[in-house]
């Protein structure tokens, strides 16, 4: 498991992720001038991350460039449809980039002791936590989904510690999940988060965050619709490590 970071270790770890594409080209001296930073925090980081330090860093980088689009043989691309994959390749990459290991572990244990799993979700977040629910159902786990916002407030102060939460909010800001996740915290109740926002109002109130990358901006600016697709990713990796990890049980 990953050594927890400090402030500035932490600070360093999202400017990388902001930075990603384009740290492959610096050195550690030049990484240490745009983060202002030391390089001893770099290194640092870097083994707490599970790198031998940052050289190692770019080349698990580059090993990753050779799994990314080639449009070689699309020269007359159009520039809009490049820009819409693009951005799609990009939510991918980062999301998985800053999945951290731990709380997967954390998050298998605590979902194979409990007795139900209940499911917390709102608007197009829904149709994620509906095929959450049917996998774990599944995998023969007992598993509901609510995601009428005073059914969810009401159910989430009835839960027991036997039970285990999850949230899945693109950014953590809906009031009927945050209310139901403090009520949960209240009465220690183990809770998963699947979001794109880790400074949501949400977050305080969670134990275990799966947190992914949202790109900015919208295709579709005149209304509230942005890609669920970081949630998509999160939700894939926790429960296909779920049901491989109980293959081993």
């Amino acid at each position: 498991m990953e050594n927890k970071l400090s402030n500035t270790e932490q600070f360093l770890w999202d400017f990388i992720q902001r930075h990603i594409l384009e740290i492959p080209n610096y050195s550690i001296v030049k990484l240490s001038e745009l983060a202002n930073v030391s390089t001893a925090t770099i290194v640092r980081t870097m083994k707490k991350k599970g790198y031998e330090g940052f050289t190692a860093f770019k080349h698990h980088l580059k090993e990753m460039e050779n799994q990314n689009i080639n449009f070689t043989s699309l020269d007359q691309v159009d520039q809009g449809i490049r820009t819409a994959i693009l951005k799609n390749e990009q939510e991918v990459i980062r999301t998985i980039n800053m999945i951290e290991i731990g709380n997967i572990e954390d998050a298998i244990q605590k979902i194979k002791v409990a007795h139900r799993i209940v499911i917390f979700a709102r608007g197009f977040s829904e149709l994620i936590a509906q095929e959450m629910m049917v996998k774990f159902q599944l995998a023969g786990k007992y598993c509901e989904l609510h995601t009428d916002p005073e059914i969810i407030k009401s159910i989430s102060k009835k839960l027991t510690k036997d039970d285990i939460a999850i949230f899945v909010s693109l950014n953590g800001e809906t009031k009927e999940l945050v209310i139901a996740a403090e009520n949960c915290y209240k009465n220690e109740i183990g809770s998963l988060l699947l979001t794109a926002n880790k400074y949501g109002s949400i977050m305080e109130y969670i134990e275990i965050p799966f947190i992914g990358f949202k790109s900015e901006g919208s295709f579709f600016p005149d209304y509230e619709v942005r890609s669920r697709l970081p949630l998509s990713i999160l939700a894939r990796i926790l429960l296909d490590s779920y049901a491989l990890r109980m293959l081993d049980y």
